[in-house]
Protein backbone atom coordinates (compact mmCIF):
# COMPACT_ATOMS: atom_id res chain seq x y z
CA UNK A 1 0.00 0.00 0.00
CA UNK A 2 2.88 2.37 0.79
CA UNK A 3 4.25 1.95 -2.74
CA UNK A 4 0.84 2.74 -4.26
CA UNK A 5 0.65 5.96 -2.23
CA UNK A 6 4.11 7.08 -3.30
CA UNK A 7 4.25 10.70 -4.62
CA UNK A 8 5.17 9.54 -8.14
CA UNK A 9 1.71 7.97 -8.44
CA UNK A 10 -0.23 10.99 -7.21
CA UNK A 11 -0.83 12.29 -10.72
CA UNK A 12 -2.30 8.92 -11.78
CA UNK A 13 -4.53 8.85 -8.71
CA UNK A 14 -5.72 12.40 -9.34
CA UNK A 15 -6.46 11.70 -13.00
CA UNK A 16 -8.51 8.62 -12.05
CA UNK A 17 -10.51 10.53 -9.43
CA UNK A 18 -11.24 13.35 -11.88
CA UNK A 19 -12.38 10.91 -14.57
CA UNK A 20 -14.65 9.01 -12.15
CA UNK A 21 -16.13 12.22 -10.73
CA UNK A 22 -16.83 13.71 -14.17
CA UNK A 23 -18.29 10.45 -15.49
CA UNK A 24 -20.50 10.07 -12.42
CA UNK A 25 -21.81 13.65 -12.59
CA UNK A 26 -22.49 13.48 -16.31
CA UNK A 27 -24.22 10.14 -15.86
CA UNK A 28 -26.55 11.53 -13.18
CA UNK A 29 -27.17 14.60 -15.35
CA UNK A 30 -28.33 12.36 -18.20
CA UNK A 31 -30.42 10.30 -15.77
CA UNK A 32 -32.15 13.48 -14.57
CA UNK A 33 -32.76 14.46 -18.19
CA UNK A 34 -34.34 11.04 -18.77
CA UNK A 35 -36.69 11.49 -15.80
CA UNK A 36 -37.54 15.09 -16.79
CA UNK A 37 -38.37 14.23 -20.39
CA UNK A 38 -40.60 11.32 -19.37
CA UNK A 39 -42.37 13.50 -16.82
CA UNK A 40 -42.78 16.24 -19.43
CA UNK A 41 -44.36 13.81 -21.89
CA UNK A 42 -46.76 12.64 -19.22
CA UNK A 43 -47.89 16.24 -18.72
CA UNK A 44 -48.11 17.14 -22.39
CA UNK A 45 -51.67 15.88 -22.86
CA UNK A 46 -52.92 17.63 -19.74
CA UNK A 47 -51.75 20.97 -21.13
CA UNK A 48 -53.31 20.40 -24.55
CA UNK A 49 -56.20 22.53 -25.79
CA UNK A 50 -59.57 21.30 -24.53
CA UNK A 51 -61.86 19.46 -26.94
CA UNK A 52 -65.63 18.96 -26.68
CA UNK A 53 -66.50 15.91 -24.63
CA UNK A 54 -68.49 14.30 -27.44
CA UNK A 55 -65.44 14.50 -29.71
CA UNK A 56 -63.28 12.68 -27.19
CA UNK A 57 -65.66 10.08 -25.79
CA UNK A 58 -69.21 8.87 -26.25
CA UNK A 59 -71.47 7.83 -23.36
CA UNK A 60 -71.40 4.16 -24.38
CA UNK A 61 -67.76 3.94 -25.42
CA UNK A 62 -65.00 2.28 -23.36
CA UNK A 63 -62.36 4.64 -22.10
CA UNK A 64 -59.49 4.97 -24.63
CA UNK A 65 -56.11 4.61 -22.94
CA UNK A 66 -54.53 7.37 -24.98
CA UNK A 67 -56.89 10.03 -23.58
CA UNK A 68 -55.79 9.93 -19.94
CA UNK A 69 -55.52 13.56 -18.88
CA UNK A 70 -57.10 15.02 -22.02
CA UNK A 71 -58.81 18.35 -21.21
CA UNK A 72 -62.45 18.45 -22.33
CA UNK A 73 -65.08 21.16 -22.41
CA UNK A 74 -68.05 20.22 -20.26
CA UNK A 75 -71.44 21.88 -20.46
CA UNK A 76 -74.58 20.57 -18.87
CA UNK A 77 -76.76 20.42 -15.77
CA UNK A 78 -75.80 19.09 -12.36
CA UNK A 79 -77.68 15.94 -11.35
CA UNK A 80 -79.46 16.76 -8.07
CA UNK A 81 -78.98 14.62 -4.98
CA UNK A 82 -76.07 12.66 -6.45
CA UNK A 83 -73.02 14.24 -4.81
CA UNK A 84 -70.60 11.80 -3.15
CA UNK A 85 -67.23 11.97 -1.46
CA UNK A 86 -64.27 9.79 -2.42
CA UNK A 87 -61.98 9.14 0.53
CA UNK A 88 -58.22 8.66 0.65
CA UNK A 89 -57.33 11.65 -1.56
CA UNK A 90 -54.36 13.80 -0.62
CA UNK A 91 -53.79 17.43 -1.50
CA UNK A 92 -50.66 19.37 -0.51
CA UNK A 93 -49.76 16.60 1.91
CA UNK A 94 -53.16 16.63 3.63
CA UNK A 95 -55.63 13.77 3.71
CA UNK A 96 -59.13 14.50 2.51
CA UNK A 97 -61.89 13.78 0.03
CA UNK A 98 -62.88 14.41 -3.54
CA UNK A 99 -66.28 16.00 -4.03
CA UNK A 100 -67.95 14.32 -7.03
CA UNK A 101 -71.19 15.28 -8.74
CA UNK A 102 -72.48 13.91 -12.07
CA UNK A 103 -73.04 16.47 -14.80
CA UNK A 104 -75.78 15.63 -17.32
CA UNK A 105 -74.52 16.63 -20.76
CA UNK A 106 -75.95 16.73 -24.26
CA UNK A 107 -79.67 15.92 -24.23
CA UNK A 108 -79.46 15.01 -20.54
CA UNK A 109 -79.73 11.25 -21.03
CA UNK A 110 -76.13 10.64 -19.94
CA UNK A 111 -73.94 12.19 -17.27
CA UNK A 112 -70.23 12.24 -16.53
CA UNK A 113 -69.02 12.25 -12.92
CA UNK A 114 -67.10 15.45 -12.23
CA UNK A 115 -64.59 15.88 -9.42
CA UNK A 116 -65.59 19.40 -8.45
CA UNK A 117 -62.72 19.77 -6.00
CA UNK A 118 -61.07 18.63 -2.79
CA UNK A 119 -62.10 19.10 0.83
CA UNK A 120 -60.57 18.05 4.17
CA UNK A 121 -64.06 17.62 5.62
CA UNK A 122 -66.02 14.37 5.58
CA UNK A 123 -69.27 16.30 5.14
CA UNK A 124 -70.15 17.00 1.51
CA UNK A 125 -70.92 20.60 0.58
CA UNK A 126 -74.41 21.43 -0.74
CA UNK A 127 -75.33 20.06 -4.16
CA UNK A 128 -74.70 22.51 -6.99
CA UNK A 129 -77.77 23.78 -8.77
CA UNK A 130 -78.57 24.45 -12.40
CA UNK A 131 -76.22 24.45 -15.37
CA UNK A 132 -72.45 24.59 -15.49
CA UNK A 133 -69.68 25.16 -18.03
CA UNK A 134 -66.18 24.07 -17.12
CA UNK A 135 -63.00 22.34 -18.33
CA UNK A 136 -61.92 19.02 -16.85
CA UNK A 137 -59.25 16.37 -17.36
CA UNK A 138 -60.53 12.97 -18.48
CA UNK A 139 -59.67 10.05 -16.21
CA UNK A 140 -60.49 6.33 -16.40
CA UNK A 141 -62.69 4.93 -13.63
CA UNK A 142 -61.23 2.75 -10.89
CA UNK A 143 -62.40 -0.46 -12.51
CA UNK A 144 -60.11 -2.72 -10.51
CA UNK A 145 -60.97 -1.21 -7.12
CA UNK A 146 -63.16 -3.18 -4.68
CA UNK A 147 -66.84 -2.20 -4.50
CA UNK A 148 -68.13 0.25 -1.92
CA UNK A 149 -68.47 -1.56 1.39
CA UNK A 150 -71.25 0.72 2.65
CA UNK A 151 -73.61 1.83 -0.13
CA UNK A 152 -75.90 3.51 2.40
CA UNK A 153 -73.61 6.51 2.97
CA UNK A 154 -72.25 9.12 0.58
CA UNK A 155 -68.57 8.22 1.01
CA UNK A 156 -66.86 5.97 -1.53
CA UNK A 157 -63.40 4.48 -1.27
CA UNK A 158 -62.83 4.70 -5.04
CA UNK A 159 -64.42 6.29 -8.05
CA UNK A 160 -66.16 3.33 -9.67
CA UNK A 161 -68.92 3.96 -12.19
CA UNK A 162 -70.69 0.84 -10.90
CA UNK A 163 -71.01 2.45 -7.45
CA UNK A 164 -72.30 5.73 -8.86
CA UNK A 165 -74.80 4.34 -11.34
CA UNK A 166 -77.01 3.13 -8.49
CA UNK A 167 -77.41 6.69 -7.26
CA UNK A 168 -78.62 8.37 -10.48
CA UNK A 169 -81.45 7.90 -12.98
CA UNK A 170 -79.32 8.56 -16.07
CA UNK A 171 -76.61 6.62 -17.85
CA UNK A 172 -73.04 7.37 -16.85
CA UNK A 173 -69.97 7.75 -19.02
CA UNK A 174 -67.23 5.16 -18.62
CA UNK A 175 -64.95 7.94 -17.37
CA UNK A 176 -64.86 10.87 -15.02
CA UNK A 177 -63.45 14.38 -15.25
CA UNK A 178 -61.39 16.35 -12.75
CA UNK A 179 -62.28 20.05 -12.89
CA UNK A 180 -59.24 22.16 -13.67
CA UNK A 181 -60.46 24.76 -11.19
CA UNK A 182 -62.18 24.02 -7.91
CA UNK A 183 -65.93 24.58 -8.10
CA UNK A 184 -68.11 26.37 -5.54
CA UNK A 185 -65.18 27.42 -3.36
CA UNK A 186 -63.52 23.99 -3.24
CA UNK A 187 -59.79 23.56 -3.70
CA UNK A 188 -58.79 22.08 -7.05
CA UNK A 189 -58.24 18.33 -6.87
CA UNK A 190 -55.01 16.69 -7.97
CA UNK A 191 -55.01 14.34 -10.93
CA UNK A 192 -55.10 10.70 -9.92
CA UNK A 193 -53.58 9.39 -13.15
CA UNK A 194 -51.30 10.92 -15.77
CA UNK A 195 -51.00 10.00 -19.44
CA UNK A 196 -48.90 6.87 -20.04
CA UNK A 197 -45.32 7.44 -21.16
CA UNK A 198 -43.92 5.67 -24.19
CA UNK A 199 -41.58 2.78 -23.41
CA UNK A 200 -38.72 4.31 -25.40
CA UNK A 201 -39.25 7.94 -24.43
CA UNK A 202 -35.87 9.62 -23.77
CA UNK A 203 -34.13 6.23 -23.88
CA UNK A 204 -31.11 7.95 -25.47
CA UNK A 205 -30.55 9.94 -22.28
CA UNK A 206 -30.70 6.73 -20.24
CA UNK A 207 -28.14 5.08 -22.53
CA UNK A 208 -25.87 8.13 -22.29
CA UNK A 209 -26.02 7.86 -18.49
CA UNK A 210 -25.00 4.20 -18.67
CA UNK A 211 -22.18 5.09 -21.09
CA UNK A 212 -20.74 7.65 -18.70
CA UNK A 213 -20.85 5.23 -15.78
CA UNK A 214 -19.18 2.54 -17.88
CA UNK A 215 -16.51 5.08 -18.77
CA UNK A 216 -15.99 5.80 -15.07
CA UNK A 217 -15.63 2.08 -14.38
CA UNK A 218 -13.19 1.77 -17.27
CA UNK A 219 -11.10 4.62 -15.84
CA UNK A 220 -10.85 2.72 -12.55
CA UNK A 221 -9.83 -0.44 -14.44
CA UNK A 222 -7.10 1.41 -16.41
CA UNK A 223 -5.82 3.01 -13.19
CA UNK A 224 -5.64 -0.39 -11.46
CA UNK A 225 -3.93 -2.05 -14.45
CA UNK A 226 -1.37 0.74 -14.67
CA UNK A 227 -0.45 0.46 -11.01
CA UNK A 228 -0.33 -3.32 -11.15
CA UNK A 229 1.83 -3.45 -14.29
CA UNK A 230 4.17 -0.71 -13.08
CA UNK A 231 4.76 -2.33 -9.71
CA UNK A 232 5.14 -5.77 -11.31
CA UNK A 233 7.75 -4.40 -13.73
CA UNK A 234 9.67 -2.79 -10.87
CA UNK A 235 9.59 -6.01 -8.88
CA UNK A 236 10.83 -7.95 -11.90
CA UNK A 237 13.67 -5.46 -12.32
CA UNK A 238 14.66 -5.89 -8.69
CA UNK A 239 13.57 -2.42 -7.59
CA UNK A 240 13.58 -2.11 -3.77
CA UNK A 241 10.13 -2.47 -2.21
CA UNK A 242 10.75 0.63 -0.04
CA UNK A 243 10.67 4.01 -1.75
CA UNK A 244 13.90 5.95 -1.24
CA UNK A 245 13.57 8.95 0.98
CA UNK A 246 14.77 12.31 -0.33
Amino acid sequence: MRRVLAPRFWGVHLLMLVCVAVAGLLGFWQLDAWHDRRAAEARDLTTAAPVPLDEALGPDEPFPGDLVGQPVDLEGTWVPGATVLVSGREHDGRAGYWVVTPLAVGDGSAAIPVVRGWTPERTAPPDPQGSATLVGWLQPPDGSAPPDDDPTDDVLTSLRVADLVQRVDVDLYGAYAVAQEGQDGLEAADLDQLPPVGQFTAVRNLLYALEWWVFGGFAVFVWWRHLRDTLAAEDAAGRPAQEPVG
